[in-house]
């Protein structure tokens, strides 16, 4: 395989989101280090609206 232009073609995608140490979900922001489900790295409260879960 080739080292230049065609295999940089698959890197993308990869380099901004990973699995969250705290939820376990693939929406931790490498970036803005910030996970966009639980809210890990802004907050130590568990990120939650009250729209998110049908009322029983």
């Amino acid at each position: 395989m080739v080292k230049g232009t065609p295999s940089m073609g698959k890197k993308s995608g990869k380099r901004t989101t990973m699995r969250c140490r705290r939820c376990g979900k693939v929406s931790y922001h490498k970036i803005k280090h910030k996970c966009a489900s639980c809210g890990y790295g802004e907050t130590s409260k568990l990120r939650s609206f009250t729209w998110q879960n049908k009322k029983k």
